[in-house]
């Protein structure tokens, strides 16, 4: 008989089984007679009985099990079956009620073969939809043989996207990207073009996927490979329309040295041909003597016209803090850029706070008529960049007001929110937003697994608000 080798591996315990001759054919057929399928638990709103992704059970004895985007999870302990198991549950905005101890969770009885229904009360506003980079988004699910059809992109994770409608179709940017063979994946901004998500059926399970920008193997490469040391980060996407009518893409960038420290700046155009960002003009270095560069089109655009009639592009994160004319040329040139000085704090709708944004983005709302922001606050209650407020204004360069807690996230960072009107209808009372969900920066040391740094969307139904 032909000698062979196989691997079984488990990665909920992290090890690898490896069986080699045939003297062990009958021990291996033996053991796998044994086997039993897993138990498929859901995990459900109970308001609307939505499947709610990212939800945690966590036993008695450590093993934890986070619900994918279509709100599954596969429990597969061999020593829980037909036992009954105290889960607790960390939901980020979902939850269950306290018991007489204290603690937040729910006994269930698994099963091989079986199925539970958990069901969570959201606790704040938005909707959690779902999980829309990094790996194994269905992993639980296709555990039972369902969302087969939903294929990897070689991508585990991202950070903080930039996009905008360019030409027809968006453009994505995310930053330091996270890849399966190597601790230190792509750190010069990774790239991706869709259609025009407009839809009216937000609700889970999302699947969502990108055009990415690869290389000659169909893997994710850099599009901003700008000279110097140290990542290139993307920010402050527009697409501007120039003088001979061509719409060009345009982003600022940014050199960064280890560990955090920015080492220059500068604007950068879509090479259309080469599927990557030139560098066309550098604004700041940090051996030019100037402590700190001056206002920047920065984090994210949008387009505005003004009482006058005149086209703006207005750049901020979250209020706007620098505007010029909305044309190509105009943003090549700083001296045509005119800064502007955005309120440093909101005042909530109750009036009891002003909230300190730290990031976020701004767009005009057709259903409420007036301009929208979603933005973290720094300096949460239980999250020191966690914390997602919804406000108002008439104008988007305010004042603003009226700022709604609508996202949680307990111990854990939720940063860079974008807004998408782009994905819905002008007059649609659905808001959507995504932003990096990763334990970078907050209190929690245990990273979660398969969803820390990377995206997850958001919806908002603006409705329910007033």
């Amino acid at each position: 008989m032909k000698f062979f080798r196989l691997t079984l591996r488990c990665d909920r315990y992290g090890f690898q089984w490896r069986i080699g001759g045939v003297a062990l054919v009958m021990i291996l057929f033996g053991q796998l007679a044994l086997a039993r399928e897993p138990c498929r638990i859901r995990v459900i709103d109970s308001e609307n009985q939505w499947p709610v992704p990212l939800v945690e059970l966590r036993t008695t004895h450590g093993i934890r099990f986070v619900s994918d985007n279509a709100g599954v999870i596969a429990f597969d302990l061999p020593e829980l079956m037909d036992e009954p198991v105290w889960f607790h549950i960390e939901g980020h905005g979902y939850n269950v009620p306290k018991d007489a101890f204290g603690y937040r969770g729910v006994r269930l009885t698994p099963t091989p073969g079986g199925e539970l229904t958990v069901e969570v009360k959201r606790e704040l506003p938005a909707k959690r939809l779902g999980r829309i980079t990094g790996g194994g988004l269905f992993a639980e699910s296709q555990s039972f043989g369902e969302h087969t059809e939903w294929r990897e992109q070689s991508i585990l994770g991202c950070d903080s996207v930039q996009n905008v409608v360019h030409r027809g179709r968006i453009h994505w940017a995310w930053g330091d990207t996270t890849l399966a063979r190597y601790p230190l994946g792509l750190f010069q901004s990774i790239g991706a073009t869709t259609p025009i998500w407009n839809r009216t059926d937000w609700k889970p399970p999302i699947k969502l996927r990108y055009e990415y920008i690869t290389d000659q193997n169909g893997r994710p490469r850099n599009i901003a490979e700008m000279p110097g040391d140290g990542p290139t980060w993307l920010m402050g996407y527009a697409s501007l329309r120039a003088n001979d009518g061509s719409d060009r893409l345009v982003a600022t960038y940014s050199k960064i040295k280890p560990p955090l420290t920015e080492s220059e700046v500068g604007l950068c155009v879509w090479d259309e041909s080469q599927k990557r960002f030139a560098a066309t003009k550098s604004i700041w270095r940090l051996d030019s003597g100037k402590p700190k560069p001056d206002a920047l089109p920065q984090g994210h655009s949008v387009l505005w016209e003004d009482a006058d009639g005149i086209r703006w592009i207005l750049f901020g994160d979250p209020l706007p803090s620098l505007r010029c004319r909305a044309t190509f040329e105009a943003w090549c040139d700083p001296s045509s850029w005119e800064p502007l000085l955005p309120q440093t704090t909101i005042p909530s709708a109750d009036n009891r706070q002003r909230i300190r944004p730290h990031r976020g983005s701004i767009a005009w709302n057709g259903y409420r008529k007036k301009w929208v922001t979603v933005f973290t606050q720094l300096g949460g209650e239980t999250s020191h960049l966690g914390e997602i407020w919804y406000a108002e204004s008439d104008s988007p360069l305010g004042p603003w007001a009226n700022a709604i807690h609508v996202v949680t996230h307990h111990r854990y960072t939720f940063y860079n929110p974008q807004l998408h009107p782009e994905f819905v209808a002008e007059d649609s009372p659905e808001l959507l937003f995504e932003a990096t969900y990763t334990h970078t920066f907050s209190k929690t040391a245990e990273p979660t697994p398969r969803h820390d740094y990377n995206q997850v969307l958001y919806r908002l139904d603006l409705n329910e608000l007033h």
